[in-house]
């Protein structure tokens, strides 16, 4: 490669990374809780199966919640990838609230979302019954563009069903139904229907 176009490259990789940054960085909320209430939950029984590619989603709950995203992030390669491209952390109550997270460190991999606090603003039931990681699965291509572009800080809701899923070749994800259980099993998957963003 010659030099000029190892400089358009170079322009081209810096001008992409300028405008990812702008489009993923942090929002900065004030102090205050920012999302008052408990998730909606309505249980289906039965639900319908949806067939989406490898997998069938057998529908558990109707599901809406408006929170604040706590960290997101998305997976290519694992397990699950070809379904859920992306998890959200998500908080609502005490845990959209600055004066509370300013005192814990957030963090996600490997479908997990981590916190740590070396003093607890509040009681550690109350972080677990507030704060979740959602598997979330978009319901078309508009859903995956505006998961895409949400924002650590922002407050989002979504809306859609809880679901179990069970592809072809025997793999499952099963969704939590309740909001106050951690660890292996915890995470709610969320079948989206609708995004919207505080800004």
């Amino acid at each position: 490669m010659s030099h000029p176009l190892l400089r358009i490259a170079l322009a081209l990789y810096i001008a992409w990374g300028g405008w990812h940054w702008l489009a993923t960085r942090p929002v900065h909320p004030p102090d205050g809780v920012l999302a008052q209430d408990d998730p909606v939950q309505v249980t289906l029984d039965p639900g319908a199966q949806i067939s989406r590619g490898r997998w069938t989603l057998t529908e558990r709950a109707t599901y809406r919640i408006t929170a604040r995203v706590l960290g997101s992030e998305t997976y290519h390669f694992d397990a699950l990838a070809d379904l859920v491209p992306e998890d959200l952390a998500l908080g609502w109550g005490p845990m959209s609230d600055n004066r509370v997270l300013r005192d814990i460190d957030i963090t996600q991999s490997n479908r997990f979302y981590y916190w740590h606090s070396a003093a607890l603003p509040v009681p550690r039931d109350v972080i677990v019954a507030h704060s979740a990681n959602t598997h979330v699965i978009p319901g078309n291509r508009a859903i995956a563009t505006l998961l895409a572009r949400v924002r650590t800080g922002q407050v989002v809701t979504l809306t859609g069903t809880l679901v179990d899923g069970r592809r072809n070749d025997g793999m499952s994800i099963k969704t939590s139904l309740t909001r106050t259980d951690s660890g292996a099993g915890a995470c709610e998957v969320l079948l989206v229907n609708d995004v919207s963003t505080d800004r």
